[in-house]
C-alpha cells in the first residue's frame, strides 16, 4: 500500500515537471509560423495548437494500447458507464481547459497563466466536496485563503490590465481552472471501475481531438490550417511537446488513480513553478519574484488541500 503510494505521489510530481516544460515550449510554438499568420481561413492559434498536441499525444496513445493488447478491449469499452464518464471530463478538460490555457499563455504568457492556472487543485476540492461528498478541514480553509492572496500577488506581478487582450487573457486562464477541476474530480469516477489510467487518456485525447476538428471545421478551414502547420518545422517541435504533454497527461492520471484526484493536483500544480523557471533559463523571460513568490504560495495552498480527510 506504501509503495503504491509513493509511486503515486513520484507520478503527481513527475506530471507537473513535464507539464511546465510542455508550457514553455507551448509558448514558444505560439510565437512561430504559421500562429503568428493572420488570415481568415487560418484556426485561431490556440486551437489550432490544441489539436496538433492533443492529436499527436492521442496516436501516441492509441501506439501503447495496441503494444498492450488493449485496444480492442478499450474500444468494446466505450459504451460503459465509465468511458461515458470519462468522454464528459475529456471535454471538459480538451476543449474547455486546454484551449483555454493556450489562449491564454498566447496573451499573457506561460509564466502567468501557469500561475493563475495552478489553483485547480482549490477548486477540485470543492467539487469534491460537491460531487464526491467530501469534508472540508480546517488546512482546506487555509489553502483558499492563501490562493486567493496567491491571485491577487498574480495580478499585481505585472502590467496585465494595460490591454483588453491582458483582461481577456487573465479570464481565460481562470476558464482553464474551471475545466481542469471538473475534469480531475468526474475523472477519478470513471476509473474507479473498469478503466487504467492509460485508456482513461486514450479516450480524453480522441474525444479533445475530435471536438478540436469540429470546432476548426466551423470556424475556420480545417484543409487551410491544418496544411498551414504541417508544411512548417515547427511540426516537428509540436511532435516534441506532445510527447511532453501526453507523459504528463499519463502520470498525471496514473496518479488519480493511486492517491485520488485531490493529492494528485496538488502535485500536479508544481507545474507553475517549472514554468517560471523554464521561461527564466531557456526563454530569457525577465526574473519576476512577486510572480514566483505567487506561484509559491499556490503549491502551498494546493498542498494544504491535498491534507483533508476525503484526498
Amino acid at each position: 500500500m506504501k509503495n503504491k503510494e509513493t509511486s503515486g505521489i513520484i507520478a503527481g510530481l513527475l506530471s507537473g515537471l513535464l507539464w511546465g516544460a510542455d508550457t514553455h515550449y507551448s509558448g514558444v510554438i505560439l510565437m512561430m509560423l504559421p500562429f503568428t499568420l493572420v488570415d481568415p481561413r487560418l484556426a485561431g492559434a490556440s486551437l489550432l495548437l490544441a489539436l496538433f498536441h492533443d492529436g499527436f499525444s492521442a496516436f501516441m496513445m492509441t501506439g501503447e494500447l495496441v503494444r498492450q493488447g488493449l485496444l480492442k478491449q478499450t474500444f468494446k469499452q466505450l459504451t460503459s458507464k465509465s468511458s461515458r464518464v470519462v468522454m464528459l471530463a475529456a471535454v471538459l478538460g480538451g476543449p474547455m481547459g486546454m484551449r483555454a490555457y493556450l489562449y491564454a499563455v498566447d496573451a499573457i504568457g506561460a509564466g502567468l497563466t501557469a500561475s493563475i492556472s495552478s489553483m485547480y487543485p482549490v477548486v477540485a476540492a470543492f467539487l469534491g466536496m460537491l460531487i464526491l461528498k467530501e469534508k472540508l478541514t480546517k488546512p482546506v480553509w487555509i489553502g483558499l485563503a492563501l490562493a486567493v492572496l496567491a491571485v491577487l500577488g498574480v495580478s499585481l506581478s505585472g502590467d496585465m490590465m494595460q490591454s483588453n487582450t491582458h483582461v481577456i487573457g487573465f479570464l481565460v486562464a481562470f476558464l482553464s481552472v474551471a475545466g481542469w477541476s471538473l475534469e480531475s474530480v468526474i475523472c477519478s469516477i470513471g476509473m474507479k471501475e473498469d478503466l487504467n489510467p492509460k485508456q482513461a487518456l486514450w479516450i480524453r485525447q480522441w474525444v479533445s481531438t475530435i471536438f478540436y476538428l469540429g470546432f476548426i471545421t466551423f470556424e475556420s478551414d480545417l484543409v487551410f490550417s491544418v496544411t498551414a502547420v504541417i508544411s512548417q518545422p515547427v511540426l516537428w517541435l509540436i511532435l516534441g511537446v506532445a510527447v511532453l504533454g501526453t507523459l504528463s497527461y499519463l502520470n498525471f492520471y496514473r496518479a488519480i488513480d493511486t492517491i485520488g484526484p485531490v493529492k494528485a493536483t496538488a502535485l500536479n500544480i508544481s507545474y507553475a513553478i517549472w514554468a517560471i523557471v523554464f521561461s527564466i533559463l531557456l526563454g530569457g523571460a525577465e526574473f519576476n519574484p512577486i510572480l514566483l513568490l505567487s506561484a509559491a504560495l499556490m503549491i502551498v495552498s494546493s498542498v494544504l488541500v491535498s491534507q483533508h480527510e476525503g484526498a
